[in-house]
């Protein structure tokens, strides 16, 4: 039997570098779109691009340039840019292929909805919030939607923040070691993450699963507050406490460490309903078991 081929646009970062290993272990064909001379097909070479996608049955689009910064000019174009003008790219080599991949997951945000304390985000009846990142997450969003591939159908993922053996608990733990590693602000925003094997098998959930429309939000269905968040950070370093920082020390240590504090202020609670409501289950769903589970990471089984 023919192995299956998905395309992994942006398979270079922490994200990606999983998902290929995973795919690979489940016995599919892997084909790259990226910078990296490594890559099956750059992105200035949109025909290298659709003849990697002629014939693939799933695209997973995870390119984007990490918001883990400063959000100064250059930044804010580099962090737009690298989610919409990739996202352009891939529609028009989806467009051109005789084959089309069945499935093009793309990669949205949780972000995408508005600081939220009083009650979750779902993808029908969440709010959409403001701002600069909010306004990436709706041009990127829009981008996907404009794409005329008529054979192919198009999700966007609202990724919450992954938890993997490396990427974005760092800043939460730079500002720990800094000293401020009690709870941030007033400690009861909200925490929305997903462990990487999670949204990985929600990536391939998504395929198999056809009903699967619109917007899907990937984030574990039990989000903790950000003093619950600190306390598992704080003991994940060895730190038996950590002093609290109101808003304004916060954003002096988040200079400091060139980051934006809306990495930790933002009450982010995105709740996975569409994935629940098909079915999904959801390997990780305590954030004291994914972090228990990636200080003793091991090899993952096969899903099959």
């Amino acid at each position: 039997m023919m192995a299956r081929t998905v395309v992994i646009a942006g398979a270079s970062g922490f994200i990606g570098s999983y998902f290929r290993q995973r795919f690979v272990a489940e016995g599919w064909q892997v084909r790259t779109v990226g910078r990296d001379a490594s890559a099956d097909a750059q992105w200035h070479d949109d025909g290298a691009i659709t003849k990697a996608l002629d014939g693939a049955e799933l695209l997973v689009n995870l390119a984007g340039r990490s918001v883990n910064c400063r959000y100064d000019e250059r930044h804010r174009r580099e962090i737009l840019d690298s989610r919409v003008v990739t996202t352009r790219i891939l529609g028009g080599a989806v467009a051109a292929c005789a084959e089309p991949p069945r499935t093009w997951v793309n990669s949205s945000t949780g972000t995408i909805y508005r600081h939220a304390e009083d009650h979750p985000q779902s993808e029908v009846s969440g709010e959409l919030g403001s701002g600069f990142s909010v306004d990436v997450a709706r041009a990127w969003e829009d981008e996907l939607a404009a794409a005329i591939v008529p054979g192919t159908r198009k999700v966007a993922l609202r990724i919450a923040i992954v938890l993997g053996a490396g990427g974005v608990m760092s800043p939460l733990r730079n500002l720990a070691r800094l000293g401020l590693g009690g709870h941030m602000g007033p400690g009861t925003q909200k925490f929305s993450w997903i462990h990487v094997e999670d949204l990985f098998r929600c990536v391939v959930f998504v395929h198999t699963h056809g009903e699967l429309t619109g917007p899907v939000n990937a984030a574990s269905p039990y989000p903790v507050d950000n003093r619950d968040l600190m306390s598992l950070v704080r003991q994940s370093l060895g730190l038996p406490f950590g002093v609290p920082t109101p808003a304004w020390l916060l954003e002096a240590g988040a200079v400091l460490i060139r980051t934006q504090t809306e990495l930790v202020l933002k009450s982010r609670w995105v709740e996975p309903r569409k994935l629940l409501d098909a079915g999904f289950v959801f390997e990780y769903p305590s954030l004291a078991g994914a972090l228990n589970e990636i200080a003793n990471a091991h090899p993952k089984p096969s899903l099959t």
